[in-house]
């Protein structure tokens, strides 16, 4: 039996989510990279509710290196006007090279502490 590359990414996301929790005080931040876009929602837990988002749709901005670290800069910032200063940085499966370190560098060079 062939297990899809997306499968074996949405075990391993399954796999942590069980173990990981946001809350008011410190949210998750969960992402989601499709090939057109990257997509990056803080997420309280407790009640079930996105405090914020931003996407590289929503910006009119390419999904590349460049695209997540404006999406990077973009959620930092509206972390700052929540006065939200440590996050738990949920990956959803995804290797952490590329896009999402890119966008997880640029989040830490902002201030936000994982």
């Amino acid at each position: 039996m062939i297990i899809s590359r997306n499968n074996k990414r949405l075990h391993r996301k399954r796999r942590v989510r069980a173990k990981i929790n946001g809350t008011a005080n410190c949210p998750r931040l969960s992402i989601f990279r499709s090939l057109k876009n990257i997509y990056v929602q803080l997420i309280n837990d407790e009640k079930g509710i996105t405090l914020a988002s931003a996407s590289s749709s929503v910006l009119g901005i390419k999904p590349n290196m460049e695209g997540a670290v404006k999406v990077g800069k973009e959620i930092a910032d509206k972390c700052k006007e929540l006065k939200i200063s440590e996050i738990v940085f949920d990956r959803s499966g995804y290797r952490y090279h590329g896009r999402i370190k890119a966008l997880a560098d640029e989040m830490r060079k902002e201030g936000l502490k994982f």
